[in-house]
């Protein structure tokens, strides 16, 4: 199995830290607004990975976490905090958004078939292993103190920019177009740990005591305390949006190697943005669709999944209706595969070209799985085996081993009654093409449309869909 590492630049051959374990932690959601399909893109490549994970042999632990506090408007510090600006648009309680946008998370994701992880994990019922980590910082002397915040000092972190590849003199000249608020911060790079409640944050709703005063944690050590609580202080895939590189994650590897002196992530997967018309969705341009959205159009939540599936997670997808009626009409498509085959006739033996052709259309699909995660390559190989003449069982076989790893619900339908008389004119139907009669076999797909089905022609006779 081969993988991007955004850390090396290179696609890497995967080998665990201690196989068949993997230990997998993904960036979960800010639960201050609706959870949009721009976000989901994330969510179901990393479920793709995890799936696929799964499907090579390993034994994966997913930890993802929900933040529920410290997540500024400006992912640098700036700003306010996410979690209060949503209450105060919703004109509801902090607590009561958290509470009902995470619920929306959930749902959304289990709507798209995502795999939850073992533990979804709230920054807020961890603030004292925060606590507890920012004291190791402490102690290891690559922290300091403002007035309104704990820092941490990213010039006692020499590898701080290899993620992101930027030296730390780039970083800090690109920064300094940026407003910040603390004007004793050392560094514009240098990134809060635990904010104070006072000054900008003297009213601040969300506050804990700690050894610095009342306060709350900044939105990165979250995920250090977290991963390294569930998975250990060095995990194997460390999974989110692109935009996370040159802040977030840039700063979980200075904080988390920092407090260990150990490497914090083996392979790090990132996705690209979805956009719409051309740009990034998201919230703040208010351009963004959620589940429901997709819903009330009429449209299945798998067949976005299948949307996804036709780009590769590295490059940018451009969301339009169009592109998803055409997913809807590709799952529909797979969908009807599935009922023509699943009460397929017994297993045979096979003659040795057709046995050649099963195994390979099944190496193919999973090689391209395995290959950096090429879905897009694997289901144009689907396509090719399902309309070849190999016998219906197999086809049956490599569909569902599709299914069980791309989670597209193929085997979870409601198999449609097709009358005997309709099925009687397809065949007679069939036997015109054969004969040569295809003004006969026009005149009877037409007879076969007004009662409401259409017929596809394959190498093995036809295929009759409602």
């Amino acid at each position: 199995m081969k993988l991007f590492n955004t850390l090396t630049r290179k696609t890497e051959q995967f080998l665990p830290l201690n196989p068949p374990k993997v230990t997998f932690y993904s960036c979960g959601p800010t639960v201050y607004d609706y959870t949009h399909i721009g976000h989901l893109r994330t969510f179901v490549n990393n479920d793709l990975l995890k799936r696929t994970l799964e499907y090579a042999g390993f034994d994966v632990h997913h930890v993802m976490n929900i933040t529920d506090v410290g997540h500024l408007t400006g992912d640098d510090d700036s700003g306010v905090d996410k979690l209060e600006k949503g209450a105060k648009k919703q004109n509801k309680s902090v607590w009561d958004i958290v509470q009902f946008f995470t619920e929306q998370f959930i749902q959304s994701i289990k709507r798209l078939n995502i795999v939850p992880p073992k533990e979804l994990c709230k920054a807020t019922d961890h603030i004292t292993d925060m606590i507890e980590l920012i004291q190791k910082l402490e102690k290891r002397g690559v922290t300091y103190q403002t007035d309104e915040a704990i820092y941490f000092d990213t010039s006692k972190f020499l590898n701080y920019g290899n993620l992101s590849h930027q030296k730390i003199d780039e970083k800090i000249v690109q920064a300094r177009k940026e407003v910040y608020s603390d004007p004793n911060k050392r560094n514009p790079v240098d990134f809060a740990l635990w904010f104070k409640c006072i000054g900008r944050f003297k009213k601040h709703v969300m506050r804990w005591k700690s050894p610095w005063g009342d306060g709350f944690p900044g939105w990165h050590i979250e995920c250090s305390a977290m991963s390294m609580k569930y998975l250990g202080d060095t995990i194997d895939i460390h999974a989110g949006g692109i935009d996370h590189i040159p802040i977030h994650h840039e700063n979980e590897i200075a904080q988390s190697e920092g407090a260990t002196e150990k490497p914090f992530v083996k392979y790090w997967f990132h996705s690209a943005f979805l956009l719409v018309d051309n740009e990034k969705m998201s919230k703040s341009k208010n351009n963004f669709y959620t589940i429901d959205d997709l819903k009330n159009k009429g449209y299945d939540p798998i067949s976005l999944r299948y949307l996804f599936l036709m780009t590769h997670y590295q490059k940018p997808l451009n969301f339009t209706w169009e592109a998803l009626t055409a997913a809807q009409n590709g799952l529909n498509t797979l969908r009807q595969w599935a009922i023509s085959l699943r009460d397929s006739s017994t297993r045979s033996n096979l003659y040795l070209e057709k046995l050649e052709k099963t195994v390979n259309y099944q190496k193919q699909i999973s090689d391209a799985i395995f290959d950096n995660s090429q879905f897009p390559q694997a289901l144009a190989v689907l396509y090719e085996m399902l309309k070849s003449n190999i016998p219906p069982v197999d086809k049956w076989d490599i569909l569902m081993d599709f299914n069980h790893v791309s989670g597209l619900k193929l085997d979870d339908f409601h198999k449609v009654i097709i009358p005997q008389s309709v099925t009687l004119i397809a065949e007679k139907r069939n036997q015109a093409r054969k004969r040569g009669d295809f003004d006969t076999a026009d005149k009877l797909r037409d007879e076969i449309s007004k009662l409401g089905f259409t017929v596809e022609d394959v190498t093995s006779g036809f295929i009759l869909k409602k």
